[in-house]
């Protein structure tokens, strides 16, 4: 179904069955396969590939020689049915690329609202990307990672499959992070080593001074006093039940796999 007040240029390929929603623009030599569907407002710009059952949502800008909902590059991967689901207001933009998900993983990678993928970021299958992230040149997820909200990624940057990387966290550029980065924390390096809380992010999302201080108390425990996970992560919760922006942590350490960055 594609609404009239949809532009397609002439030499775009559009598939039979592909829901295009109102005001949607698509780009010269463009492809858009069967069993995708984009909300409306969103700007699809030249030379994009668009295939598999993705969904894509409102308002979302998406930038030449991309490639959305492609069959993953995982080996275990036979030609099942598999989703891709792409929220609002995202800028996709330059040769991203982001892959359908494997029935192993869920069967479906999802990406949020209001993010921000630069040119070259490469988002593996089953991969769950929150809102407001800023994912910078060339940063590449591997399979089944997680990313919360607010989490910037800097260019060069490798994630390991599996790892989940917490709210408002910050990974500095080039880094390698083979293990979970819990809220807050600035990362960098190869491997990854924590570097402080990040300060400037936090107050341009408005924190307040009093809870940043609590944010870094809350690092000072896992990094500076010596205890174990265990000793640290028992005090913490007694912290976060005086401050909810600490309940972040709990949350974080309960779905925490691959153990954090120490």
């Amino acid at each position: 179904m594609i609404h009239e007040t949809v532009q397609i240029h002439p030499t775009a390929i559009i598939e039979e069955g592909v829901i295009l929603g109102i005001n949607v623009k698509i780009g010269a030599f463009s492809c858009i396969g069967t069993g995708v569907e984009i909300g409306r407002g969103t700007d699809v710009k030249t030379h994009v590939v668009i295939k598999g059952l993705t969904k894509i949502g409102r308002d979302n800008k998406i930038f030449q020689f991309a490639s959305l909902g492609e069959e993953c590059q995982d080996l275990k991967y036979s030609g099942e049915l598999t989703a891709l689901e792409i929220g609002d207001r995202n800028t996709i933009r330059e040769s991203v690329t982001m892959h359908r998900g494997t029935i192993q993983g869920g069967g479906v990678t999802k990406v949020g609202s209001d993010n921000l993928f630069m040119v070259n970021a490469h988002i593996a299958h089953d991969c769950i990307i929150g809102n407001r992230c800023i994912l910078a040149n060339n940063a590449t997820l591997a399979g089944h990672v997680t990313v919360d909200d607010f989490v910037i990624v800097g260019g060069m940057t490798a994630i390991h499959q599996f790892c989940t990387i917490g709210s408002y966290s910050l990974l500095g550029g080039g880094s390698i992070v083979v293990k979970d980065v819990p809220p807050y924390v600035m990362v960098q390096g190869n491997h990854c080593a924590p570097f402080g809380i990040n300060v400037e992010g936090l107050k341009r999302c408005g924190f307040e001074k009093n809870v940043i201080k609590a944010i870094r108390m809350v690092y000072k425990e896992l990094y500076r006093s010596g205890k174990t996970l265990e000793e640290a992560k028992h005090k913490i919760t007694e912290m976060a039940k005086g401050e909810e922006a600490l309940k972040l942590f709990i949350r974080f350490f309960e779905k925490s796999r691959r153990g954090i960055i120490r």
